[in-house]
């Protein structure tokens, strides 16, 4: 089991309303700090981590133990064996998140959290109260406009249903107060993500605040009890 106090490299999760943008920039967030990428949505797919289909919400109901079970393994560097997992879980009977699940940007990125580094994940998903607190050292919510985040939705083909949802839900903050009540509020931080240029804005914040991180966080490097807590006003938008 990790937290901030053993991880050698930080673990970054992205989230917010669908279609602000969480994905993408979580991609160029592995791809220029060479971390891994574990898009949460796709991991849910491929291990079918999904309970029913609820016709008023038109979505799949989550299975959450499901879905923990498998990310454990990187976030907290849990062998198989360590993981409550049932035969039925793959078609394999493999309950572990596989290789193919981690998106990996650059051929020489930091070594594997199995091969010894711990932590250098970013994840993104569209919600966060789930997953342990002990996962991330930093909660990036993105946030857009309301006629930005309409015209995306619209783009990707949301039913009326799911669009007003979606809407409402970005419109009272839903996303924004679930991280402040899961996470410690030093480590949340909203972002404006209605363009390219917000984009690339935050993006270079994220690899200020993470050289940060890895100075204030040497003792992990070398053994010690850990590093000073991180200062988040690096990321902040109003840096």
């Amino acid at each position: 089991m990790t937290d901030s106090t053993t991880r050698t490299r930080p673990n970054i999760l992205v989230t917010g309303t669908p279609c602000v943008g969480k994905t993408a920039m979580a991609s160029l967030i592995a791809e220029r700090l060479q971390m891994y990428h574990v898009n949460v949505g796709e991991v849910i797919q491929q291990h079918k981590c999904h309970l029913e289909y609820d016709e008023t919400l038109q979505t799949y109901v989550l299975d959450e133990d499901k879905l923990l079970d498998i990310l454990e393994v990187k976030f907290d560097g849990a062998s198989d064996e360590d993981n409550d997992c049932d035969n039925d879980n793959d078609d394999d009977g493999d309950c572990s998140l596989d290789e193919d699940d981690i998106h990996v940007r650059n051929k020489n990125q930091h070594q594997h959290p199995k091969g010894g580094i711990k932590g250098n994940l970013v994840a993104d998903y569209h919600a966060c109260e789930l997953f342990p607190e002990r996962w991330f050292d930093l909660i990036l919510v993105l946030r857009a406009d309301t006629h930005v985040l309409y015209d995306r939705l619209v783009q990707r083909g949301y039913g009326d249903t799911k669009r007003t949802q979606n809407m409402d839900c970005e419109i009272m903050n839903v996303v924004l107060d679930e991280a402040k009540e899961s996470y410690a509020k030093e480590i949340v931080v909203e972002l404006k993500s209605n363009s390219v240029v917000d984009m690339d804005q935050n993006v270079d914040r994220v690899v200020s605040w993470y050289r940060q991180w890895i100075v204030d966080h040497a003792n992990n490097n070398a053994g010690g009890a850990g590093g000073a807590n991180v200062n988040t006003n690096v990321v902040s938008t109003s840096s």
